[in-house]
């Protein structure tokens, strides 16, 4: 029997988010600089994706990515910031406070939707979206009294460009921007080089991964990076901008709990309980959005 839109979108979208959660240990555990954990976080997805879409599309993969047009350059503009800024916000505010911020994009996604796409969310969404933002809303106030604003305001940025190019990869579904989204991690990985080259004390030899993070970083970048950004690229030519970040939800609880595990960062009480409200809502919405179908 074949999947519905709906069954498929939720279906990629739920794949590529389950194994974006442990990016945030990933990136708690490697000991490298910032601008040098960018640069990996752009080049290495790029290469593996790169691979994956020469074996696809050959000698026309050019083609492709210009064929992408106006749609494909706000997408990799989009996918650039929002890249970066992730990982400021990671390390500048807890992890439960970055993903808590990223539950915002949904709510964003509807917004925006609706005013450039006309596409209306369901009441079912809108209960959801409501419903999260609230608890995210709780969960920041408590970040503020924390003093972690800085890297809130980059969780937000970073939820602003994700809920932009979720309503820029739907308002081309017909059109597959995964190659817009490997020239994004190319941008990344450019800039940050950039940056590195820039500083006086910077030598090639800073580049070079160390100890555990021979292992940590690539595997980072495999599973957590490039795996889930073709996904999330491919989910919103199925279902809605709205409901592919409302899956980002789940990243959200799943997150800070792999970070909590590991290395013991222990999340708010404030975050246990809106993480707690979050997760249901999502399972609530995905189930009787399965229902429909």
């Amino acid at each position: 029997m074949p999947y519905s839109d709906q069954k498929k979108g939720m279906l990629i979208a739920f794949t590529g988010i389950m194994f974006i959660t442990p990016d945030s240990l990933f990136i708690r555990l490697a000991n490298i600089e910032s601008w040098n954990l960018i640069f990996y976080r752009g080049f290495i997805p790029f290469i593996v994706v790169l691979l994956g879409l020469l074996i696809i599309y050959k000698t026309k993969l050019l083609k492709e990515i210009i064929n992408n047009g106006w749609h494909g350059f706000f997408y990799t503009c989009t996918f650039t910031i929002t890249n970066i800024v992730f990982i400021y916000s990671i390390e500048n505010t807890t992890a439960a406070n970055t993903l808590i911020m990223v539950a915002l994009a949904p709510m964003l996604s509807a917004i925006i939707s609706f005013f450039f796409l006309k596409e209306i969310p369901d009441r079912k969404t809108w209960i959801a979206i409501t419903i999260t933002t609230i608890s995210v809303f709780y969960i920041f106030y408590d970040a503020l009294e924390s003093g972690d604003l800085l890297g809130n305001i980059f969780g937000l940025v970073c939820a602003t460009g994700l809920a932009v190019g979720a309503v820029i990869i739907r308002s081309a579904k017909k059109i597959s921007l995964v190659p817009s989204a490997m020239m994004g991690k190319l941008m990344v990985s450019i800039i940050a080089f950039l940056v590195l080259i820039m500083s006086p004390e910077f030598i090639i030899e800073q580049l070079k991964l160390q100890k555990s993070d021979v292992w940590i970083i690539p595997l980072m970048c495999i599973m957590c990076v490039a795996i889930p950004f073709v996904m999330v690229t491919l989910a919103p030519r199925y279902i809605t901008a709205a409901e592919v970040n409302l899956f980002f939800l789940l990243e959200t609880i799943l997150g800070p709990l792999w970070v909590w595990m590991v290395i013991k960062e222990q999340p708010s009480l404030e975050t246990i309980i809106g993480g707690t409200v979050i997760i249901i809502t999502i399972a609530a919405h995905s189930i009787l959005s399965l229902k429909k179908t």
